[in-house]
């Protein structure tokens, strides 16, 4: 078995082990998957409460950050949500779409779908759907979604030049991905990467800020823009568990970073957001010209 299959058997034990565990659990760890700190929560996960469309039973406390927030999601989009897990990110989308819309959420671990599947159901949302497949390789067709988002999920595929190259086959012409996701800025310490746990819990898994936004755009996407971005701060109790104290305080004071962002792009082609949106703006009444106003 090769290196890059045993760490999404890695990723796949470790969420089928989540799935099962409630919100408080996974949420006071490191994306669920590191032992306990009782400093480390909500140090990767932003807050949902208030946000249109949230299920509370669907949050399992993975993601680190927001990306439906910043989606422009519009009525009737298809909406495709990588690593959709018990379904949060999927029904955020859904209240943006509408039932004029189509929510497909795809996810690599069986108990999650299953979860996330007896979640819409149990909400009635009919245009919701769940598909078990590898985010590098889509169970999608070319061409299909208006938006892709997903939250902190990319950072635990091994090969992410093939994850976008997947993003830009399934995404229309002129569509476009918000998704949040952890990247480097220094080297981290080899102690924390070689580590498999670690790599589930999202940090290990991160590549370098700089390389992530290259692929990006060596895939050929366009407007190219960071949304958000924070830091992130891993308490000393969880890198004791790999570093020695001097090198804990050697790390603290380095130049090395651990970020979430939020990052757009859009497809080149069709007709893209920032066009639809000024369209849209050019045809509402309020912005109507009157013949021979000279308003045009």
């Amino acid at each position: 078995m090769n290196t890059e299959q045993k760490l999404k058997n890695v990723v796949k034990e470790k969420y089928s082990e989540i799935a099962n565990q409630e919100k408080a659990e996974n949420a006071s760890s490191c994306c669920g998957a590191t032992p306990s700190s009782n400093k480390v929560y909500n140090i990767m996960m932003d807050d949902y409460t208030g946000t249109e469309g949230y299920v509370e039973e669907a949050d399992l406390g993975l993601g680190c950050g927001l990306p439906t927030q910043f989606a422009k999601i519009q009525r009737g989009d298809t909406v495709i949500d990588l690593g959709s897990g018990a379904g949060n990110d999927c029904f955020v989308a859904r209240h943006e779409t509408g039932v004029e819309g189509k929510v497909i959420g795809i996810d690599f671990t069986p108990a999650m779908i299953q979860k996330a599947r007896a979640n819409a159901e149990k909400l009635g949302f009919n245009n919701v759907e769940f598909r078990e497949g590898d985010i590098d390789n889509m169970p999608v067709n070319e061409d299909v979604a208006d938006v892709i988002v997903s939250n902190c999920v990319l950072n635990l595929v091994p090969d992410k030049q093939k994850v976008i190259g997947e993003i830009f086959r399934v995404l229309k012409p002129g569509g476009h991905f918000s998704i949040s996701d952890i990247v480097l800025v220094g080297e981290l310490p080899e102690a924390l990467r070689a580590d498999a746990e670690m790599y589930a819990g999202c940090v290990a898994g991160a590549i370098q800020k700089e390389e992530y936004l290259n692929y990006i755009k060596e895939m050929g996407f366009q407007h190219i823009v960071i949304q958000k971005e924070k830091p992130i701060s891993i308490p000393e109790d969880i890198l004791s568990k790999y570093l020695s104290d001097q090198k804990i305080s050697d790390f603290n004071k380095g130049e090395t970073g651990i970020f979430s962002i939020t990052v757009y792009a859009e497809k080149p082609g069709g007709q893209s957001t920032k066009s639809k949106i000024k369209l849209s703006a050019l045809q509402s009444p309020e912005n109507s010209c009157a013949p021979g106003s000279g308003c045009c």
